[in-house]
């Protein structure tokens, strides 16, 4: 068993040592679905322990987090960097043998592959690792996309089990041959829901911004990352500010494409019209300051801001990939647009800000059938997975 057995003989009397793991603590879905369910987690039945790269807006956070090992990984980084990431390795199995889990959780591709691999050569007894959506895709080039795909086969062979956050991701990984459909469970990515559906009105967002009470607001939320094509935002605005002279754009977020947005805006003539808010901690008070919400990603797991934006009563309209199907009900509770499709994304915002009516009802919609994006729902799967994985080991 090694070092991770840490001392259990026998199921439920133990109280398991589970250490999750994520490349960095960013603002981002995958980093506060990980800080809630280690955050939330049955002290009475887990002892937790976080290991992540150093840095993030959430970091400070997940260094704070009650009753919790936490474990800084200083060469754990998003960019594959040979020596580094060979350094984070051991980092990664010191933090483990420190810690002595019986279950090791990783998030992330690159957290993923190093965790995983990290946790095998130490002997935990459990390894899972949870599928925010895959790290690799068909706008990689083709070798590296390949290589991504090796390292996740090898680690999978590694893996007791996997958790996706959407059917999706579930089939797309099955189909690719990264995990048998047996070993994998979907646990949706889980939000508060009173906080998004209980936030005061978006009144002092708008007179912070200067933006008059009647302009309609767009607004998406995402990191500035290729993942989520924030330059079609910036494209979308450009389509609609000349037929809608009152309307502003929001974009929430940070990230590597900054500068490259902001040469697009000033293109574009926007600079008055589409703001760039930078990082937020107030998107529920933002989303009811907003009409529309979109989100113009190449892929997803299950996109958590979309969810936030239904529960707070705001129509959507967003491209069709992976997980946003299972979100998005196309013509009941949002708008669905082809990948890519910047032109008929422009045409469903301008609908809806023409009809104000056709948006509260879609708006309405959305806030029913959540109740399976409830953060509780996620820990409650989680702890039930973890426990029944632990009865299976100890009664084999």
């Amino acid at each position: 068993m090694g070092r991770g057995g840490g001392g259990a003989q026998g199921g439920s009397a133990v109280k398991l040592r589970v250490l999750h793991v994520i490349t960095m603590l960013e603002l981002g879905g995958a980093q506060r679905n990980t800080l809630d369910t280690v955050r939330q987690l049955d002290r009475q039945r887990f002892t937790l322990g976080l290991a992540c790269g150093l840095g993030g807006e959430l970091y400070p956070e997940g260094a704070s987090l009650p009753d919790t090992d936490f474990f800084p990984i200083p060469h754990l980084r998003r960019e594959v960097r040979p020596l580094s990431d060979w350094r984070a390795f051991g980092e990664l199995r010191a933090a483990i043998r420190a810690f002595s889990p019986h279950i090791v959780h990783t998030h992330s591709s690159k957290a993923g592959v190093l965790g995983r691999l990290s946790a095998w050569c130490e002997g935990v007894p459990i390894i899972i690792h949870s599928v925010h959506g895959f790290g690799f895709g068909p706008h990689q080039w083709l070798p590296v996309r390949a290589a991504f795909m090796a390292a996740e086969k090898l680690v999978a062979t590694m893996t007791t089990a996997f958790i996706a956050v959407s059917r999706e991701n579930l089939e797309t990984g099955v189909q690719l041959g990264l995990f048998p459909r047996e070993r994998v469970t979907v646990i949706r990515s889980g939000i508060d829901l009173r906080a998004f559906s209980q936030a005061a009105d978006g009144q002092a967002v708008r007179e912070e911004l200067a933006i008059p009470p009647e302009a309609p607001v767009v607004l998406q939320v995402s990191c500035f990352k290729p993942q989520k094509a924030p330059e079609r935002f910036v494209e979308l605005s450009a389509r609609l500010a000349p037929v809608l002279p009152e309307a502003r754009f929001l974009l929430v977020g940070d990230g590597e494409l900054r500068e490259r947005l902001e040469r697009l805006r000033q293109k574009w003539g926007l600079e008055q019209r589409l703001h760039f808010l930078g990082w937020r901690r107030d998107v529920p008070r933002l989303l009811r300051a907003a009409n529309v919400v979109t989100l113009t990603s190449r892929f997803e797991g299950l996109p958590r801001v979309l969810v936030e934006a239904r529960c707070a009563g705001v129509a959507v309209v967003a491209m069709a990939v992976d997980g946003v199907v299972e979100v998005v009900v196309d013509g009941v509770n949002g708008f669905l647009v082809p990948p890519g499709d910047v032109a008929t994304m422009a045409e469903k915002v301008a609908l809806l800000l023409a009809n104000p009516e056709l948006a509260r009802a879609l708006g309405e919609a959305g806030k029913q059938g959540l109740e399976e994006f409830s953060v509780e729902r996620m820990v409650a799967d989680q702890e039930a997975l973890y426990l029944k994985l632990w009865g299976q080991r100890v009664g084999s």
